[in-house]
């Protein structure tokens, strides 16, 4: 089996123990990863402050701190081949997905090095004619970076690439689930030159590993991807150290198509949200909410569509959707069907595991119509399920789109331009997708409300946040400072 290292420090090591990953396409172990324990989170954390405070960053010019962003950006781009390939034989995710997201992550570290000697302070024309004030923007400090399994470069691209462009240090732990691309991603970092310690890459469990990061006493932000139930623990630690946090959490996404759209354009944005990536992404439109009048045109071209498609091997490239992560996510699908089907909802297609071995698990509709509170359409799935409700008028579908603990993504398909424009702002989520869906870009942040967290990531803001402000006051007056008792 091929065996794996954490980074730490600039050097390539084992954890405390190892643990084997497992393929889902065939369900048997395939590699051995290193396990860190308290101690190896330790080393981690404290090479980042060394690295934090060390001449050789801190002293750093920002250009210089660009130029090795565009250095790492240019590695990650010749080495995405051989990531893809990773990510897919340790996650499942389709080799056609990991190719193609994984070249353009590139982009997201060229942004944030042509970013970092943008992060300006300002003047402040304060209302003392003996002073000047300034503001200074300052790194956070060491970053905890945590990061499913899910598109991880991805999402570790726009953990890393602000934080560094910003002057802060990282230690990332990657997902204890299919953590390969990661622990290879550090050896392509180790190659573009950054000093000692300025990334450090680790994976491991809860207690002995993310639990002892998050609450680390020199750990000063935690940046996290993941569901709410783990973020709320990080929270709770962050108490013991004060960290600040960015949560990017689930979501259950409403797919808003009204009678006037272009339906056949709405089912292959549809068929884009759902069910590619297996439907292993935050941002899934996970509930079709879909006017009377054109439902069950909608739904038989959706079913036609979804029956379709192509399940197979991930390292095919013809195959479009593959197995999920885990046997836990399998499992976990097919339970909320089940009960969701107790409570009313009637199955358009799919439903069933997949015989054979992997995790494989069918493209799946669900019409919730008469179960509109069931868990198909209130707990997240991770998986290829798509759970449809119905609406006659505009007030109703933005009841119903509204109508979730979650506010992460959401889609929209109307040739209206005025009821484009009125959704938009009832909409409660942090995304707004109009006649399109899934599209993202470095430019653009992205993140929610609610249950799906709070915080941004991508874009100029994601960058400032990886500051802290320093106010400067400086006196310009050559006379003694008068009353030592009066607040200037």
């Amino acid at each position: 089996m091929q065996k794996f290292q954490h980074y730490i420090g600039g050097e390539f090591s084992g954890g405390g123990a190892q643990f084997e990953s497992i393929d889902p396409a065939t369900g048997r172990p395939w590699a051995l990863m290193p396990e860190a324990r308290v101690d190896d989170v330790n080393r981690a954390v404290e090479a980042a402050e060394r690295a934090l405070f060390s001449p050789e960053w801190s002293g750093m010019a920002a250009s210089q701190r660009g130029r090795l962003l565009y250095r790492l950006a240019d590695l990650v781009a010749e080495n995405a081949g051989r990531l893809a390939e990773l990510e897919t034989r340790d996650t499942g995710k389709i080799i056609r997905e990991t190719s193609a997201q994984i070249a353009y992550v590139a982009e997201y570290y060229r942004y944030y090095a042509g970013l970092a000697d943008k992060i300006e302070g300002t003047h402040l024309p304060v209302d003392k004619p003996d002073m000047e004030v300034w503001l200074r923007r300052e790194p956070i400090g060491v970053v905890a970076a945590i990061v499913p399994w899910n598109s991880q470069l991805f999402l570790s691209a726009v953990k890393i690439g602000p934080a560094l462009a910003a002057g802060c240090t990282v230690v990332l732990k990657a997902s204890e689930d299919a953590p390969a691309p990661m622990l290879e991603f550090a050896r392509i970092f180790d190659q573009a030159g950054f000093p000692r310690g300025v990334l450090n890459v680790i994976t491991g469990f809860g207690d002995q590993c993310g639990s002892v990061l998050t609450s680390h006493p020199k750990v000063n932000h935690v940046a996290f991807t993941g569901g709410p139930s783990t973020a709320r623990h990080i929270v709770r630690n962050s108490a013991e150290n004060l960290a600040s946090t960015s949560l990017e959490l689930g979501g259950k996404s409403p797919f808003i198509v009204f009678e006037d759209a272009d339906l056949e354009s709405a089912v292959n944005a549809q068929i884009a949200g759902i069910f590619a990536a297996t439907g292993q992404s935050c941002v899934a439109g996970s509930r079709l909410v879909v006017q009377n009048s054109i439902k069950e045109e909608f739904l038989a071209r959706l079913k036609e569509k979804a029956e379709k498609i192509v399940i197979g091997a991930p390292d095919d490239m013809v195959t479009e959707i593959g197995p999920l992560c885990t046997q836990r996510q399998r499992d976990h699908a097919a339970e909320l069907i089940a009960t969701s089907v107790r409570q009313g909802a009637r199955i358009v297609t799919g439903g069933a595991i997949s015989k054979g071995e992997g995790f494989y698990f069918p493209p799946t509709i669900l019409d919730c119509s008469d179960a509109p509170e069931a868990p198909a359409v209130t707990s997240e799935f991770f998986a290829p399920v798509l759970s449809v409700l119905e609406f006659d008028t505009e007030a109703e579908a933005l009841e119903i789109a509204n109508n979730t603990a979650f506010g992460l993504a959401s889609g929209l398909f109307t040739r209206d331009l005025t009821r484009a424009h009125r959704m938009i702002r009832g909409i409660r989520a942090g995304i707004v997708w109009v006649n399109t869906y899934r599209a993202v870009s470095p430019i653009v942040p992205f993140g929610g409300h609610g249950l799906s967290g709070h915080g941004r990531e991508g874009g100029l803001q994601a960058a400032l946040d990886y500051t802290r402000v320093k106010s400067v006051w400086l006196r310009t007056s050559d006379e003694p400072i008068p009353d030592p008792f009066i607040m200037r």
